[in-house]
């Protein structure tokens, strides 16, 4: 089986929509894809009436969270996306995207970029917009050559120029809500330190104790030496290992199926849930795209 736990449509930040997604995943031969859109499930109901046959869906949403000033991701797999503690959270990140990206906007305005809120909310359409629309933004006027260079203390990045920070979740506070939603909570790549300040492994291991059930560790951004300390932190605090594009469409260079997650890791994470069941699909052809 092929399996990837960690992908983005246009409900968030990604550049297909939920359909084009699964079709693709299908075509790259993908046996189970998660839908993980940041702090959204919007995506949900567009992915599967599209799902085509043998592939299934799991449903998913990145948090956004922060922890002693450090910004984390925490993947939640097969929650209840009708669980009122969680929803309301989920809202609240939400509502404070548009506001943080204005200001995203205003503060490049004042160092002199080109930039206008009305080229970020075309880019961002009915995604949930954030950051990567603005640093697409900044590609398309030629400020820097790709959205991962806007990701720097000059412009984007925590604490950069053009930054200004969003209601963020603490991520013991989310893992007690996606616990709490029937679901399963997985870090995502906790050891990306090209993108900035990365919490210590005696943080891991508290979260590990609050409830948190596996680490990203197979993920584009980290390196061999990376994934290998992650594997053997995981084997100390017994948690799940997966393995995931992290996959944006033509936002980020990834493919679909680029990392993928071991069958047994996957069959531990569905029969931890409670809160939702893996889709299978019934739909059209694996090839179509």
């Amino acid at each position: 089986m092929r399996i990837d736990l960690h992908t983005h449509s246009t409900a968030s930040d990604g550049t297909d929509t939920p359909a084009e997604l699964v079709r693709k995943a299908a075509a790259a031969r993908l046996d189970v894809v998660a839908l993980t859109d940041h702090d959204t499930v919007r995506g949900y109901a567009e992915a599967i009436a599209a799902l085509p046959e043998g592939l299934t869906l799991v449903t998913g949403a990145e948090l956004s969270c922060r922890l002693d000033g450090v910004g984390m991701h925490v993947l939640a797999y097969l929650f209840d996306p009708e669980e009122p503690d969680l929803l309301a959270e989920r809202e609240l990140v939400r509502d404070d995207r548009v506001p943080r990206a204005r200001a995203m906007v205003a503060k490049l305005q004042e160092l002199g970029v080109p930039i206008t809120w009305e080229q970020v909310a075309r880019i961002a359409g009915d995604g949930s917009v954030g950051r990567p629309h603005v640093a697409s933004a900044l590609v398309e006027i030629g400020v820097v050559p790709t959205v991962g260079d806007a990701f720097t203390g000059e412009w984007l990045a925590d604490g950069g120029r053009g930054y200004v920070p969003k209601h963020e979740t603490d991520p013991f506070e989310a893992i007690r809500l996606i616990k709490g939603a029937g679901g399963v909570a997985v870090f995502a790549h906790p050891g990306a330190a090209k993108r900035g300040r990365t919490v210590p492994d005696s943080a891991i291991a508290d979260l590990a104790a609050a409830g948190l059930d596996g680490i990203e560790v197979d993920h584009m951004d980290h390196e061999p030496a990376t994934r290998a300390r992650l594997r053997g932190l995981a084997a100390e605090l017994g948690l799940l290992t997966t393995g995931s594009s992290d996959y944006h469409g033509s936002r980020k260079s990834c493919a679909l199926g680029e990392y993928t997650t071991d069958p047994e890791v996957y069959g531990e994470i569905t029969r931890r849930a409670t809160g939702a069941f893996p889709v299978p699909g019934a739909g059209g052809s694996r090839r179509s795209v």
